[in-house]
């Protein structure tokens, strides 16, 4: 048996999108009528290492941005000019469908250039040119030439816009108005999380922004129009968050290394020091409240806020998500009687969560300033 525990605390599983506690507790996802073939793993949800910080309640292990340039290459690259041209993110032909309208207007500005590969173009408009696949190396000197990046609104949360970024495009966005989510797009159905997105790609619209990332409803030609024309109006440089460089990485991973033990009780990383404690008003997640406070939820700092000395005296013992919060119509706290359904992630009508926020580096968020 000790054997046993031993191998599943060491377990990092890799995710796409991520895993929320309520669909990693086997029993509160079959309680909630979950039917997903992923999470019910009963893992501490910090197990699960995803692509982008997606929710807090996982670790985010990330990627490098990929670099196809050789040294001659790298010689060579300043020399290239930016042209007045897009460059669309839409490898496959269906992506292009009903988006006519919005690549008219801006086509109105700048080429419209395209690597669409497949037999099928019917959705490219006429005035598109397209490259069909290019190669790592090409794509780079494509990317170095152009001056804007258009979203198309799929797939979402991709890396081709911060490679885009890194080589000096800016992003066009396309916001989503209501968010998307499993309750709503197929493309989320059965997927581990309730999570909503509220653009293409989450990650560049907060931790990135302007004057790189430009997130627009696409349906709106005003907006569109007037996001299009601020980005030719600028000069815009070359950026890639620290954490999606090779060092930054492995910043990131030799942390998660040195200081995430998931066999031997609760995980006491990040330092206490970092904990900030805000609280949600009704309808809020941690993870929203931390965010508007420009910081991070930090799940493994919920330990600490569920045994405090001056709450405890109030305390009402409850197995959900969404504690431990605050009850203004009954004056009391209420607490949280299984670990691993600590989350960073749900809401609750009436219950103001009690949140255990931390700052974070700029250009890696994984960790908090006092982390290393």
């Amino acid at each position: 048996m000790y054997a046993n525990t031993i191998m599943w605390c060491m377990l990092r599983v890799l995710d796409s999108f991520g895993t929320e506690p309520e669909f990693n507790h086997a029993h509160y996802a079959q309680s909630k009528g979950h039917k997903t073939p992923w999470g019910k793993w009963n893992l501490n949800p910090q197990q699960f290492n995803t692509m982008f910080p997606h929710t807090p309640d996982n670790s985010f292990l990330g990627f490098v941005v990929e670099q196809h340039l050789n040294a001659s290459d790298i010689r060579h690259i300043d020399e290239v000019k930016r042209q007045n041209q897009s460059l669309v993110y839409g490898k496959v032909d269906n992506f292009w469908k009903d988006k006519k309208t919005y690549l008219d207007i801006i086509h109105t500005y700048t080429e419209v250039h395209a690597t669409v590969h497949g037999t099928s173009t019917v959705h490219l408009p006429s005035y598109v040119r397209n490259y069909g696949i290019l190669s790592g190396r090409d794509l780079q000197f494509l990317l170095r030439e152009t001056k804007l990046f258009v979203g198309l609104s799929f797939p979402y949360e991709g890396p081709a816009p911060l490679e885009a970024i890194a080589n000096g495009c800016a992003f066009l966005n396309p916001k989503f108005t209501p968010p998307k989510s499993s309750k709503n797009t197929d493309f989320f159905k059965g997927k581990p999380t309730l999570r909503e997105l509220t653009s293409q790609h989450p990650y560049a619209e907060v931790y990135i922004g302007q004057p790189h990332v430009w997130t627009v409803n696409i349906d709106n030609p005003a907006e569109v129009d007037r996001a299009i024309r601020s980005i030719l109006s600028q000069k815009i440089e070359p950026y890639l968050p620290y954490e999606f460089t090779c060092e930054g990485m492995l910043q990131r991973v030799n942390a998660f290394i040195e200081n995430q033990d998931f066999c031997h009780g609760q995980v006491m990383w990040p330092p206490l020091k970092a904990l900030q404690v805000k609280l949600a008003e009704p309808g809020s997640s941690c993870k929203q409240v931390c965010q508007e406070e420009q910081l991070i939820c930090e799940p493994s700092f919920f330990q600490h806020l569920n045994k405090d000395k001056d709450l405890a005296r109030l305390v009402c013992s409850s197995s959900d998500t969404v504690v431990p919060a605050y009850s203004d119509a009954r004056h009391h706290c209420v607490f949280q009687s299984d670990l691993l359904l600590f989350s960073c992630a749900g809401a609750h009508p009436s219950l103001k969560r009690v949140c255990p926020c931390r700052d974070y580096m700029k250009g890696q968020v994984a960790l908090c300033k006092g982390c290393l």
